[in-house]
């Protein structure tokens, strides 16, 4: 792989993704000055079939699936505990990941553009956006053995991010021994109008293996992807205001409120409910007796299904 010249990235990524990103009217940069907060690293990435393998998604602490136009999905994977040396392959923001990273202290958010309405609400989130024309010249590259738009991908060092473990505290999530209760459950599938995503538990490994579409899911040197605990978030999923180049409506996935949620781990299932008071506000997942419902220690997968 070679790194290409910043012009020559920034062009390539936004006629790829449809997308422009700008300085805010300020004439400053939309995230603020390079090493100014950052508790997580969040990267947008393609989960399209041409997208795969992943670079880096083993590594991340949280994976979130969401459902975007046509009804295919993209992941926003969160990294805190660990950086690895490439992430990829980068795509552009949509206006459900700033409602869904508010619940985090500034992230570092790595994207590859975003449409152009959506600047404004870029530039106005608490997050520090640092999409190519905003990074160093070397953060992102582009990998001559992708066909575009699924060949970008970002170097976290060079973002200058400083995610720390503790970070995942905000988010509501709480980690422990498997609590009492739930059911046997080794197999479950979540379906967007045009993806899916299958997890399988295995035994001996300790884990749940993940399909999707169809596909074992895989790193880029070939290893299986696996989650410890898995969260089946049942949301609203509404048309936006935004949509893409080709007219599509983005959906909007609400992650403010409450609802229900079926949560996997160690081989079985818990029924569960989520609470999300505001967007400042990490998300609660409780047994139907109100008590806080751990996860298993490891990654965690949440796949965001329509109510």
């Amino acid at each position: 792989m070679r790194t290409r010249t910043r012009a020559g990235a920034v062009v390539l990524a936004a006629l790829a993704a449809g997308c422009t990103v700008q300085p805010d009217e300020r004439g400053t940069s939309a995230g603020g000055p390079p090493g100014d907060g950052g508790t997580v690293l969040a990267v947008k990435l393609d989960n399209v079939r041409p997208a795969r393998p992943h670079t880096g998604l083993d590594a991340a602490d949280v994976v979130y699936a969401e459902q975007v136009e046509t009804g295919l999905s993209r992941l926003m994977a969160v990294y805190a505990s660990r950086v690895p040396p490439a992430i990829g392959p980068v795509r552009s923001a949509r206006e459900t990941d700033l409602e869904l990273l508010r619940q985090f202290d500034r992230p570092v958010l790595a994207f590859s553009g975003a449409q152009s309405k959506l600047l404004p609400l870029i530039a106005g989130a608490p997050v520090r956006a640092l999409p190519p024309d905003e990074a160093t010249d070397d953060a992102y590259y582009r990998d001559d053995g992708r066909v575009a738009p699924h060949d970008l991908f970002v170097r976290p060092e060079a973002l200058k991010a400083t995610p720390r473990a503790g970070a995942l505290e905000s988010t509501g999530f709480r980690f422990g021994p498997r609590p009492a209760g739930g059911t046997p459950e080794t197999h479950r599938t979540v379906s967007f109008p045009s993806a899916s995503f299958t997890f399988d538990w295995v035994e001996y490994e300790g884990r749940w293996r993940i399909t999707m579409d169809g596909e074992r899911a895989r790193a880029a040197d070939g290893k299986e992807l696996g989650a410890s605990t898995v969260v089946v978030q049942y949301v609203k999923v509404r048309p936006s205001r935004f949509h893409d180049r080709s007219g599509n409506v983005s959906p909007f996935t609400e992650t403010v409120g409450e609802g229900k949620a079926r949560v996997l781990r160690d081989g079985r299932a818990y029924e569960a409910r989520w609470e999300r008071p505001s967007p400042e506000d990490g998300t609660a997942f409780t047994t139907p007796d109100g008590k806080r419902l751990p996860f298993a220690k490891g990654q965690v997968w949440v796949v965001f299904a329509k109510a």
